[in-house]
């Protein structure tokens, strides 16, 4: 169940950076679109070692 958690909690992370992301590009403003950039980075790499963990666990 905990590889789970970690898959749902990797996408909502992704969901939250893109909204960041999004904002910053509606208001015109760098710093945000820069942040969520950088965490879009950090979601995916955590997403990636789920999906890993999850087919290693498979086999």
């Amino acid at each position: 169940m905990g590889r789970q958690v970690e898959l749902v909690r990797a996408l909502a992370m992704r969901a939250r950076a893109a909204k960041l992301k999004s904002d910053g590009a509606a208001l015109g403003d760098e710093s945000l679109k820069e942040e969520g950039r950088r965490r879009e980075a950090v979601a995916r790499s955590v997403l990636a070692g789920a999906r890993s963990a999850r087919r290693t666990a498979a086999r």
